[in-house]
């Protein structure tokens, strides 16, 4: 799915799914959300529940058209966004990860030494693709301690992790708002402080789409 010219989306829908993290209905499945930005240099951005590796590979493999990816970002590690990185360097043994400290630090109890070049970054560092510019920005508890977004500088475009996500497959004919509330009460709300900072620093960024790894990507009045 093209996001931009330059952005697809490799994401997988999960409609076998009941509960949500074991607690949370979801009549209408769940969406695991991957990016792809193609440049002089290619990143990938997270990964999905492993429960869809061989889906999510095909995905990403007709996007490269043969190229090889440079990057693999980790903006979250809960599992069902970091499940794949493993299976990732297996494929593309020569990537660099890209995380933060304490993302390596889960991502090595997780899956071991595995044995992939790192690359560590943290609030305001920046990873340039080419013409696509990826700046992070730190995002602490929301909601995991490692958590992290980045802001790509030439289309305007927050990848915001968990943040910005709702219930419900993307091929769901619902309104956003009722399970984007019903997520944000469920999973984000209890740390209000930490959202709240963290827009207050995204403030400075002029926004024109913000693609979360759960639901959609928001366009229409952001």
């Amino acid at each position: 799915m093209k996001i931009t010219d330059n952005i697809f989306y490799i994401g997988v829908d999960d409609r076998k799914i009941d509960l949500f993290e074991a607690q949370y209905v979801v009549p209408n499945g769940m969406s695991y959300n991957s990016y792809v930005i193609l440049d002089e240099k290619i990143a990938v951005l997270d990964t999905v529940d492993a429960g869809f590796t061989r889906e999510w590979l095909e995905n990403l493999e007709s996007v490269l058209c043969g190229r090889q990816p440079d990057y693999l970002v980790i903006h979250h590690m809960e599992p069902d966004h970091s499940a794949n990185i493993a299976s990732f360097i297996e494929h593309y043994p020569s990537t660099t990860i890209v995380a933060t400290a304490k993302a390596f630090t889960m991502i090595e109890n997780f899956f071991g030494d595995l044995k992939a070049k790192q690359l560590t970054v943290e609030n305001g560092s920046t990873l340039s693709l080419g013409k696509h510019e990826l700046q992070f920005l730190s995002a602490p508890m929301v909601h995991w301690p490692e958590v992290i977004f980045s802001y790509e500088r030439n289309e305007k475009i927050l990848f915001s992790a968990d943040a910005f996500g709702k219930f419900g497959a993307l091929d769901t004919n619902e309104p956003w708002e009722d399970e984007a509330r019903r997520y944000y009460f469920g999973i984000v709300g209890k740390y209000g402080t930490q959202v709240q900072n963290v827009l207050t620093r995204a403030s400075e960024f002029e926004i024109k789409m913000i693609c979360p790894l759960h639901g959609p990507c928001i366009s229409n009045n952001v």
